[in-house]
């Protein structure tokens, strides 16, 4: 998988924060029936590591990514737990070179122009742009490309369902980082057939 596929695997790549492993495989399988054959999990609970090998293991048909790598040594953890892609919040060169190191395609966390550019020294032009609605949402985004044309972006961050089309309509934008559709409540209570709804809303937007 080359980054540029991380930006087409699906029109909103769904953000889960998992707090039991148990929640793991069928959100993941829910998700892959509503269409969406990709997840991030962020490893901001202590059972995301758990989480992406259950997932890596039992749910080949999903593309498994680990989020908020702010470390190389969570880059490389990551890696060795089954994930396939790598999805950072921020992008130091000490980070940038730990995933790059990984060798799996990885999206960078960028919120300025600034940082656009030092990623794209990088060669790597497929990122993540956040926050993206603290950061200025779609009118930030829409004037990107009149000064670094090369970036592309998926971007995270206070989108929800009914903004989520507006970045989508971005020619820079080719995908968005959703976590509405995989709410704490359906978590918890083993709704799966409400995330593969919220899912299928999504993966309609493609």
């Amino acid at each position: 998988m080359s980054t540029p596929d991380l930006l087409s695997l699906a029109p909103v790549v769904p953000v889960v924060v998992v707090e039991s492993v148990d929640q793991a495989v069928p959100v993941a399988r829910a998700l892959v029936a509503g269409g969406l054959p990709v997840i991030e999990l962020t490893l901001r609970t202590p059972v995301a590591l758990d989480a992406i090998r259950a997932i890596a293991a039992e749910v080949p048909e999903i593309a498994v990514g680990a989020g908020t790598v702010t470390t190389p040594d969570l880059a490389k953890a990551a890696k060795d737990a089954g994930a396939t892609f790598l999805v950072s919040p921020g992008a130091t060169p000490r980070l940038m070179d730990a995933m790059l190191d990984t060798e799996l395609p990885f999206l960078p966390g960028t919120a300025t122009v600034s940082e656009v550019i030092a990623v794209l020294e990088y060669g790597v032009t497929q990122m993540k742009f956040f926050p993206a609605e603290p950061s200025g949402g779609t009118a930030y985004l829409g004037s990107l490309p009149t000064v670094v044309p090369s970036a592309r972006f998926c971007p995270t961050g206070g989108i929800r369902a009914a903004s989520a089309p507006d970045y989508l309509a971005l020619p820079n934008v080719g995908c968005v980082g959703g976590s509405w559709l995989t709410p704490k409540a359906a978590l918890d209570a083993g709704d799966w057939d409400a995330v593969t709804r919220l899912a299928a809303e999504a993966a309609a937007l493609g």
